[in-house]
């Protein structure tokens, strides 16, 4: 038989503090309970007080601390909801916005039932989503040090006399030059460090994350299903299986759709539409 929840419990969870408030499941307002530091095992004790495993559910919003918190409450024998902050209703005119104001809204909104969960992937998920970002972050920062070097070229007039830039018969056209006084021979030569780290770097991270996904339950979404698409290789299948996780939570295309924020807009007014 599955336990009565008998009182919501809202977090305004940052860095270094967690505010903490909670909404009794049988109505009235919710009551501030206090600002902790951010430490499981003072929010465990914190609510300890406040009900036993089992009646309380738990509800804090999506940010860059993660999800470590929220499967330590889990761990411990708590309900507990990541919250999507896109989609938590606002108070027209309200503007003003603090940690006690935040979390007690919180615990009404979960016990009204107003809240949208979001999907928490496991830790071997998030793994190869982090992995996936940091090779996107890896090929950000190539791009940069390549706008750099072609900067330093243009400005000593220097161009490519083919079409294709970054191809092997580029890198030997760039073997090929020289400029004159040693400042500008060692300031080019360090361009081209930074273009040739940033290329193992990025080399290394795609191979590491490609190799990653042998065994991983969504291996075959990402390499058969998604590859048969004209378009997407198996960097860019990996990617995209990262950031969705399960398709399997979405019951309709439209859902996923709306999801990845792929839905038409529709603003009418009287005889105007658009």
């Amino acid at each position: 038989m599955d336990k009565v929840i008998r009182a919501y419990v809202g977090l305004d969870v940052h860095k270094e503090s967690i505010a903490v408030a909670v909404g009794d499941a049988a109505g009235g307002a919710a009551r501030f309970v206090g600002t902790i530091s951010h430490d499981v095992t003072q929010l465990l004790k914190v609510l300890g007080r406040l009900g036993q495993q089992g009646d309380l559910e738990v509800v804090y919003e999506a940010g860059p601390t993660g999800y470590g918190l929220q499967r330590a409450l889990v761990a411990a024998g708590h309900a507990c909801q990541v919250i999507a902050p896109s989609l938590i209703p606002r108070r027209p005119g309200n503007r003003v916005k603090t940690d006690r104001r935040d979390c007690v809204r919180l615990a009404e909104l979960a016990r009204a039932g107003e809240l949208k969960p979001i999907w928490v992937p496991l830790p071997e998920d998030e793994s190869i989503r982090d992995l996936a970002r940091a090779r996107e972050d890896a090929v950000n920062a190539r791009t940069q040090v390549r706008h750099q070097l072609k900067g330093y070229l243009l400005r000593h007039g220097l161009r490519y006399p083919a079409k294709t830039a970054w191809s092997k018969g580029f890198y030997r056209w760039l073997g090929t030059l020289s400029f004159d006084g040693r400042p500008a021979q060692v300031a080019f030569a360090e361009y081209q460090l930074a273009v040739q780290a940033a290329d193992e770097r990025v080399a290394r991270l795609t191979e590491a994350l490609v190799t990653s996904i042998e065994g991983l339950r969504f291996a075959p979404v990402a390499v058969v299903a998604l590859r048969a698409l004209r378009g997407i290789d198996t960097v860019s299948a990996i990617r995209l299986v990262a950031e969705i996780g399960d398709t399997g939570r979405f019951a309709h295309p439209r859902q996923l759709m709306g999801y990845l924020g792929l839905v038409p807009t529709d603003s009418s007014s009287g005889e105007r539409i658009r």
